[in-house]
């Protein structure tokens, strides 16, 4: 695809400083530029490479001042990062415009598939399967009883969504997720094994949910395992059953919720968080990487950090005064010292 700059001027509303009929075909990094490239400067630690770059149009901020002479076009913007994410989900979805149903998948007569759609090899749509218009489904991917996908989702290489889930609209879910799978439930025995209670509810996932790769969402014990509209996972996370997460809520990979917790809308999670069973986390909380949470979080937009989790505030301290653990410990000592001294001195006496 090429673009001249006043196209992408008009696109991402900017302002052109330089010619607006120079033409860029790729995208590159601002210190990796080169001619007919677009690169963009959001970030400062990257500032000294505007002045060296080869690309032919740099996005930048509208408080923009350059000290030195500019050999490119700038396009000036008041984010040029959320710009750029424009720029690169319109260049990402050009390739892929197949509306192909492969004769090497195996979809069911009981099908409903819409219009525009894309199905890879060896994809299987079992029995009332429902697929909306301009989906698309890669290679290898199973989609089982009862499935509905709502229009203009991607669902990418090998996934795997268990019977009766239901994924809304404009989602994408990548390669290696396993949505529905049972949920962790067995029931202690006297004789110290353990019997297994019937997983029968299923997934909900709503619009606009992006999930990672190798992601896995378990169905609920009863009732629904629900994603709510506009939640990000990232790769690597394992959702329990009968958990709950709420709008345009965030979580970074290989954190794991156990069952039944409630997260609220627009919060923030770390990586490596271990959320507890049956907790509930109230809205725009905040919890740092490798966070461990034992106990429901009730105030809305809480920070926390630690395992044990605490506000961050108070773990800020707490770091503080584990830092100087050791002079602490040195200074105790020679207390401890001195006290001694004193003692024997005040007995001889």
């Amino acid at each position: 695809m090429e673009f001249t700059a006043q196209e992408i001027a008009n696109l991402v509303g900017g302002t052109i400083e330089g010619d607006p009929g120079v033409k860029v075909n790729r995208l590159a990094k601002i210190e990796e530029g080169a001619p007919g490239a677009l690169s963009f400067l959001a970030n400062p630690k990257y500032l000294p490479y505007i002045y060296t770059t080869l690309s032919s149009i740099v996005l930048v901020q509208n408080d923009f001042v350059a000290d030195q002479t500019l050999q490119c076009t700038l396009i000036r913007l008041d984010d040029p990062y959320t710009a750029v994410a424009k720029i690169l989900e319109i260049y990402n979805k050009a390739p892929q415009t197949k509306t192909v149903i492969s004769s090497l998948s195996s979809i069911a007569k009981s099908a409903k598939i819409g219009e525009n759609v894309y199905i890879g090899d060896f994809t299987v749509l079992c029995d009332s399967v429902t697929i909306g218009d301009n989906v698309r489904i890669h290679p290898n991917c199973f989609i089982g009883e009862n499935v509905k996908i709502g229009s203009n989702t991607t669902v990418y290489p090998g996934v795997i969504i268990y019977y009766d889930s239901l994924i809304g609209c404009n989602c994408t879910i990548h390669g290696g997720s396993v949505i529905g799978a049972d949920g962790f439930g067995f029931a202690p025995q006297s004789d110290n094994n353990y019997k297994k209670v019937a997983q029968i509810g299923n997934v909900i996932i709503e619009d606009n949910v992006e999930i990672g790769a190798n992601t896995t969402i378990d169905r609920a014990t009863l009732g629904s395992t629900i994603i709510r509209k506009g939640v990000k996972l990232d790769n690597l996370i394992q959702v329990a059953h009968n958990v709950e997460i709420g709008e345009n809520t965030v979580i970074a990979a290989q954190s794991g919720i156990a069952g039944s917790s409630k997260i609220g809308k627009n919060c923030m999670i770390g990586g490596q968080v271990a959320i507890s069973g049956h907790l509930s986390i109230a809205d725009d909380v905040k919890i740092g990487g490798k966070a461990g949470i034992a106990h429901s979080i009730t105030k809305p937009g809480s920070v926390l950090l630690g395992a044990p989790a605490i506000e961050i505030g108070r773990f800020r301290r707490v770091i503080a005064i584990f830092n100087n653990l050791d002079k602490l410990y040195y200074r105790i000592s020679d207390l401890e010292k001195t006290v001694k001294q004193l003692q024997v001195e005040k007995e001889q006496k």
